[in-house]
């Protein structure tokens, strides 16, 4: 399972059991239950692992976003029965705004849609990895963890 974390919505993607194809579940609207929302997802979809897309900045530097989503991971990880790794999701949101227009979607109409497509593209990318045998997350450590409880 993957999460797009953002400020408004959080889009949230799923594969198959082999692995072989991602699909958009849909989007979380951000507030005092989302975190609830996310644990039911886990628990319906039941993952072997979260991904959380980790929006460094373009020179691959970990700027305020970063460091507010690995703060968010952590979180999730003290709630999560699963794994969270974080993976590298520059030009995520972009690469789905480029797809909906090529679908003729306008971002006013399709704003939740990107969100979830987002997430897609970011289990895609991990899973191509996989498939590839390279592994392109990064595991939150259990000190990390630890930091997310305090």
């Amino acid at each position: 399972m993957c999460l797009d974390l953002g400020k408004s919505r959080t889009g949230v993607a799923a594969c198959d059991s082999r692995r072989s194809l991602a699909y958009p579940v849909g989007v979380i609207q951000v507030g005092q239950k989302s975190e609830q929302s996310i644990l039911a997802l886990v628990e319906e979809y039941d993952p072997v692992a979260v991904i959380v897309g980790y929006p460094r900045n373009l020179a691959g530097d970990e700027g305020i976003a970063a460091h507010h989503i690995r703060r968010q991971a952590r979180e999730l990880a003290c709630l999560l029965p699963v794994p969270v790794h974080l993976v590298d999701e520059r030009m995520s949101s972009a690469e789905a705004h480029k797809k909906l227009r090529q679908a003729g979607k306008t971002t006013k109409n399709s704003r939740g849609i990107i969100d979830a497509q987002a997430a897609v593209g970011i289990l895609e990318s991990v899973l191509c990895a996989l498939e590839r045998g390279v592994d392109i997350t990064e595991v939150l450590d259990q000190e990390e963890i630890h930091e997310g409880q305090q």
